[in-house]
């Protein structure tokens, strides 16, 4: 029985006793402040066109041809939540 036990007792992580040792280890691991990688130039592409892309097209659209956009996306909202 004690086997079995074993077996399906979970593994405790090792944490420091000490609590101010505690808290710098939490905070380390919340703060971990390695380098980030540079971003690639379709990433930069694909953020500038994202951040104009819908106040352009809004702008380039009819107001009924705005009316159906936000019709079909207000269907594609309200459709999921069955």
């Amino acid at each position: 029985m004690s086997r079995r036990y074993a077996l399906t007792m979970a593994k405790r992580t090792k944490k420091p006793a000490d609590l101010n040792r505690l808290a710098a280890a939490i905070v380390g691991e919340a703060t971990d402040e390695t380098p980030q990688e540079p971003e690639s130039q379709q990433a930069q592409a694909g953020r500038s066109g994202g951040r104009k892309g819908g106040k352009v097209r809004a702008s380039r659209m009819t107001p009924e041809e705005r009316s159906l956009a936000a019709k079909k996306a207000a269907e594609a909202r309200w459709s999921s939540r069955d």
